[in-house]
């Protein structure tokens, strides 16, 4: 059974998109032939050569590069990417990403990526990432960090500006910082950075969006205005503020050196989250939905499991206009454009308009009978079977530990 040649739909719609970020390694690890939709073997022109140290294309007529004959079966091909290195840096462009849920976000590789910009105009300058906390992040350095320095003590935990602050306020006694560069966000970053600026006494300037030479232009009169002023030492940056880093890699090497923090005076005590009812958080505020389609056929079953599992409900156009979800739970291009981490859609065929409006989700899990939906295609994670009986186990995984809990006071 092993030697049947199977399909992977999502690889080959990668394939055919070269838009797309997997494109290169897809196309990479694509053997010299495979079986076409009708039956026919296709070959792969743009599958010939492979990428040098130096990042251009070069082209093997022995074939190896290729994986035939002399590549084991199954082994793939991954594209190395050129290393960008910074020896002995004398100066920093710092950057203090959000890592919401202790990983990076699109925000933050935009903030990198103009990080390594700024760093480029500079001799022997590195980008030093600080992290507070812990973190679940693997792929800092093809993010672009040179330098990463890590605060796992647990006065850093939680909402603790004041002992943010007061690393930031020693890290900058111990090195030289260029610049210091921040998300301006609601996660943290916009009022950490506000903080800091007010501590050193340094210019700061919030909203930027493009940086050239030593202009910068900031968001103004609630993003109706743009605003040119001077490149200043700290900036808070709006999304899509520069591109990531895509052509190198870099280090991401441990910060060695020693960093005192200052003497912060606490005024602030984290008492911890307040709870907060899934079904009142907006669509587009949330970061774990449960969405449904025209497969559901249990409401009360799926409402019970958005509930156990703490999810905010969702829908698609055809339950709403059946009547099944409100108006305002309708996502897509025609309803709201959603940014969540985890989305998983519980029997939603994938109509253009709903994949438009989930395009800037994490993950996306899809539930569904047919496995060549293009929701299917879509998802990261894909279950195939009824919406009735998929639920149902969820709802009692859900359920599982709290029961066993319960089992093990009884005891």
């Amino acid at each position: 059974m092993s030697d049947i040649p199977r399909r992977d739909p999502r690889a080959e719609w990668i394939a055919r998109n070269r838009l797309h970020p997997l494109h290169a390694s897809i196309t990479a690890a694509q053997s010299p032939k495979w079986l076409g939709p009708n039956g026919l073997w296709r070959r792969n022109p743009h599958g010939l050569g492979f990428i040098g140290p130096n990042g251009i294309k070069r082209i093997d007529r022995s074939g190896a590069s290729q994986g035939s004959g002399q590549k084991a079966k199954g082994q793939q091909t991954q594209v190395q990417l050129p290393l960008h290195q910074v020896q002995n840096p004398q100066a920093y462009i710092v950057v203090v990403p959000d890592l919401v849920g202790g990983r990076l976000s699109s925000h933050d590789k935009d903030v990198l990526g103009l990080a390594q910009q700024l760093a480029r105009r500079h001799a022997d300058t590195a980008v030093l990432a600080l992290v507070f906390g812990e973190h679940k992040e693997s792929g800092f350095a093809e993010a672009g960090v040179d330098r990463l320095l890590v605060a796992e003590a647990p006065r850093y935990q939680g909402y603790a500006p004041e002992q943010r602050l007061a690393l930031l306020q020693g890290l900058a006694a111990s090195i030289q910082v260029h610049h210091w560069l921040l998300p301006d966000s609601v996660n943290g970053g916009g009022e950490l950075g506000r903080r800091l600026a007010a501590r050193l006494q340094l210019p700061v300037a919030t909203q930027v969006w493009q940086c050239q030479e030593q202009q910068i232009t900031c968001r103004g009169g609630g993003g109706r205005h743009d605003i040119s002023r001077p490149l200043v030492p700290v900036l808070l940056l709006a999304e899509e503020c520069a591109e990531p880093v895509s052509e190198y890699r870099c280090e991401a090497l441990p910060f060695d050196a020693e960093v005192k923090s200052a003497s912060a005076i606490t005024r602030l005590e984290d008492l911890g989250q307040v709870a907060v009812d899934p079904s009142a958080i907006p669509l587009a505020e949330a970061e774990f939905i449960l969405s449904a389609g025209n497969g559901i056929t249990d409401w009360t079953l799926f409402h019970d499991t958005a509930r156990i599992l703490g999810a905010t409900e969702g829908a698609s156009r055809v339950a709403v206009d059946n009547g099944h979800m409100p108006r305002h739970r309708q996502v897509g291009a025609t309803g709201t454009w959603v940014t969540a981490r985890v989305y998983i859609a519980v029997g939603i065929s994938g109509a253009i308009q709903h994949l438009q409006g989930i395009g800037q989700c994490d993950k996306v899990v899809a539930i569904n009978t047919d496995p060549g939906c293009d929701m299917i295609k879509r998802a990261d994670l894909s279950v195939i079977g009824e919406s009735t009986a998929i639920l149902r186990a969820l709802h009692q995984l859900a359920q599982q530990p709290a029961t066993e809990e319960v089992n093990d006071d009884a005891a």
